[in-house]
């Protein structure tokens, strides 16, 4: 009769971890936007295995009222997203549902991108 390793108590339950595999946590999208009032509605691909995300740039507030506004269009688009930085990432191009919003908040909105 053949018998079969099915389980073994000295094996290591995970693989070890290499030094320097890691990749460094960025700290947020590098969204070159000027300051100047207008709040700009980017959709965004890159380096996010072809995912799309809206990116709400340009809101001049405190971190307070920024993250009360990204839960207030999370909740509004009914999706995912984060608050990097000063940019407000959202799952998904919601970005013709967010600017009504934005613009009912007293916020003068712009539409950029492709």
């Amino acid at each position: 009769m053949n018998q079969r390793l099915v389980y073994d108590s000295d094996a290591p339950l995970a693989k070890p971890q290499r030094a320097g595999k890691a990749k460094p946590a960025s700290p947020g999208p590098s969204v070159n936007v000027p300051r100047d009032g207008v709040v700009r509605l980017l959709r965004d691909r890159k380096n996010r295995g072809g995912k799309t995300v809206t990116l709400v740039a340009g809101v001049i507030a405190s971190p307070e009222v920024l993250s009360e506004l990204a839960t207030a269009l999370k909740r509004l688009c009914g999706t995912g997203g984060t608050l990097r930085g000063e940019v407000i990432e959202l799952h998904g191009d919601v970005r013709e549902r967010i600017k009504p919003e934005l613009e009912r908040r007293g916020y003068t909105v712009k539409i950029a991108g492709g």
